[in-house]
Parts: structure tokens; sequence; C-alpha cells
């Protein structure tokens, strides 16, 4: 199969779908692999990584769509990449489609086959392509919260460990998931008064036992979730439906009522936002205030750690990346019910069912469209 790596042209973006590493291994398994020219560069691969590892080099994004069969990226595709797919391609890369309307709908008219990473399970009912990128994400968090406490930052001017004599700022992060683990860790190194609200009394009890009592967990209902978050100096927000929008589970109302000067982190911002004040922010310009509170609301958090990021997410697709090159998207699919999760368009049709329930889609069975 003639594999395609282009460069990620989202805002910021400096990840890249494969290294120089994984593209050997699809070049031993007898696979042909071009690479967008400079696509690594954010990353610190050069072309001539690339083609030291077997890769051909072509000058352009249109080059790599026209004679690859498998497009492989990092981040959804952006309207012009999306007017590239045929139904000839098959698309292996995070799509995020619940709040995500018209990529859907163009997504459905390319008829291309198209795998999201962010809903390919595992045996455990875990989401193995998410965890990697969640893991930044939420240690992420809490340097992008840090920074948007500094006063320079319109933020209440708060250290997160204070100082002796001076108490830390109060962390809540609601969810206990990868992201808020990984979240709970970091504000814990930094010495926060850390608490994490979660509707699973198993998570929580893994929590408190992860933390040793480091960490105050509390059961999430409405009335614990807003004395939480008006008392807290940073809030994260790492909720999480695999493939649904997620939840607004911090109303408008419930900011507005915030301490001045505090603020929140939209981890779920990539599936719509936790937040009802949320909206999608650049790197370039990663903060907004409304009623002021500072939000952070980055939809590619981790390319900001481009490198890390890319290495991370790239040990954990590269397995699913060979198996759809050597059997090819349908007998891969057939044979792997976890990769078929990741299913979320194929010819037409919307085969995620959170995906059609949310944007008035009729869902097809994935098995149906192979």
């Amino acid at each position: 199969m003639i594999v395609g790596i282009p460069k990620e042209i989202k805002n910021n973006e400096f990840r890249v779908a494969m290294t120089p590493a994984g593209v050997a291994e699809l070049v031993k398994n007898g696979h042909r692999v071009v690479v967008e020219t400079t696509a690594g560069t954010g990353s610190g691969f050069a072309d001539a990584d690339y083609q030291h590892a077997g890769a051909e080099i072509l000058e352009n994004a249109e080059a790599v769509f026209s004679t690859a069969k498998m497009i492989v990226k990092v981040k959804e595709p952006q309207a012009v990449e999306r007017a590239r797919l045929t139904k000839e391609h098959t698309l292996f890369t995070y799509l995020h489609l619940a709040p995500d309307p018209e990529q859907t709908a163009d997504l459905v008219n390319s008829q291309a086959t198209c795998i999201a990473y962010e809903t390919v399970t595992d045996a455990l009912g875990r989401l193995p392509l998410l965890a990697p990128m969640s893991e930044v994400a939420g240690r992420m968090s809490i340097q992008a919260g840090a920074y948007a406490l500094e006063k320079s930052r319109a933020g209440r001017g708060m250290l997160l460990g204070g100082v002796p004599g001076v108490s830390p700022a109060k962390v809540v992060i609601i969810g206990g998931g990868v992201v808020g683990r990984n979240a709970a860790q970091m504000a814990v190194g930094m010495r926060a008064d850390v608490t994490i609200l979660d509707r699973s009394i198993d998570v929580l009890r893994a929590i408190d036992a992860e933390f040793d009592g480091r960490v105050k967990t509390i059961f999430s209902t409405s009335l614990a979730l807003e004395e939480q978050v008006l008392a807290a100096d940073l809030v994260i927000g790492s909720v999480l439906i695999p493939g649904a929008a997620a939840p607004k589970l911090v109303s408008a109302e419930m900011v507005k009522k915030m301490k001045p000067g505090a603020a929140v982190v939209d981890v779920a911002i990539d599936q719509g936002g936790c937040f009802a004040t949320a909206k999608a922010t650049t790197h370039a310009e990663p903060t907004y205030i409304v009623d002021d509170v500072v939000h952070y609301c980055v939809a590619n958090m981790p390319g900001a750690v481009a490198r890390t990021s890319t290495y991370a997410l790239s040990n954990a697709t590269l397995p699913y990346i060979i198996k759809l090159a050597n059997l090819g998207a349908e007998a891969a699919l057939k044979q792997d019910n976890y990769l078929l999760e990741g299913l979320n368009v194929r010819h037409g049709k919307v085969t995620c069912e959170s995906v059609a329930t949310e944007l008035g889609y009729d869902f097809v069975p994935a098995l149906e469209t192979l």
C-alpha cells in the first residue's frame, strides 16, 4: 500500500503523524511511504531523516493525497484537505466529529473510509490511541493553568504551590480519567491543593490509592460540582464521552459566580468543551476572558510540545497503521473489532452512533458498510 503523510496545517500544529522509525517499519513490511516536504520539521525530523528511513519526499500536500491510498494525520483534516479525499482513500487520524458538522458533511460527501483515533478501543474498553495525547494534554493543562493565573494574563496573580506562609492555589479537576489523573500528577507535584470530581466510586478509590490521600476525591453531583468550581482558583475540564459531544457541566451562570481572575482550562474542547462559556482557541491566541474568568481552550494542546507528542502518538498508532497497510482497510476492519470501533464514516455513511445521533444522520452499523 502507498501510505501518505501530509504536513499538518492547523494553527501552530507542529506534530507529524509518523516518526522516521515508524516509516522504516512500514517500508520493512513492503509498503511505499510518501511524506510532504518539511512535514516533520516542527517535531525535529528533517526530510533527510525520512529519506534515510525509506520514504519518498513529495513537494506538496496535493501530491501526497493524489499518490497515497491511506492518509495518516494527527489532527482532523482542514477544509482544503477534505476536498482532496476520494472514495479510494482511507483516512486515519483524530476526527472529533460530534461538535463539527461541517467536517462530518465533507467526509460523508468524500465517500472516503475515515477511521478516528479517538474511538478505537481495546479489550479492556480503553481508548489506546487517545490515551497518549490525553496524558500530554492532562500534564500541559496545569502548565497552561499556571500561566493563565499570572496577573499579566488577567489571572488572580497566584503561584500554584504558594510559598511557606502562603496558601497554595485550589485546583479542581472535573473527571478522573487519563487527562484528570495526569493533571493531578502535575498539580500535586507543584504543591497545589488538588480536588478531583468523578461519578465513579471505583475511579475515586483508585485515585485516592494512587495519590495516597494527597488528592481530595469528591463524588460529582450538581451541587458538589458548583461548590467546588466556585471555590476554585483553577478548574480543569477533563470529561469525555467517547465519540460524543462533551456535556456542558459548568454553566455560564456558574462561571459568572467564580472568583475574579480564576482560570479554566477546557481539555474537552476538541469535543465541544464542558464549560458553557468555552470556545476553541489557538496557540497563537490561547486565552480570552468571560466574566473576569480566564479561559484557556486550545483545541490542539499537545501540538505545543510536538516532539514529545509525535513520539507518544506514533508509538501507539504504528501497529494499527501497519495492520491497515498489510491487510487493506476492509480486511483489517473485519478482522479487528476494536479497530472497527474507530470507523466513523465510510462510503457516505456515518458508522459512529454517537456522531449520527448528535448531528442528525442515519446511523449505519460499521459492518454493514464493509
